[in-house]
């Protein structure tokens, strides 16, 4: 699902909406006091370095 975290111009407030399309991402609202003007932020996705999927340590020994 498209999620973007998008952060408030007026109270800096940070939020997540699902946006399917550029139309969806101008109706943007902020949760907390209702202003129309935001920005979307840069998101960072969590990994693992060792690509071992049922652990996050780094001594995971399945690698």
């Amino acid at each position: 699902m498209p999620i973007f975290e998008f952060q408030c111009k007026k109270c800096k407030t940070i939020f997540e909406e699902l946006i399917f399309s550029s139309a969806d991402e101008k109706k943007t609202v902020c949760p907390k006091c209702g202003s129309k003007k935001s920005e979307k932020l840069m998101s960072v996705f969590a990994g693992s370095k060792s690509g071992c999927s049922s652990c996050a340590s780094t001594s995971c020994s399945t690698s």
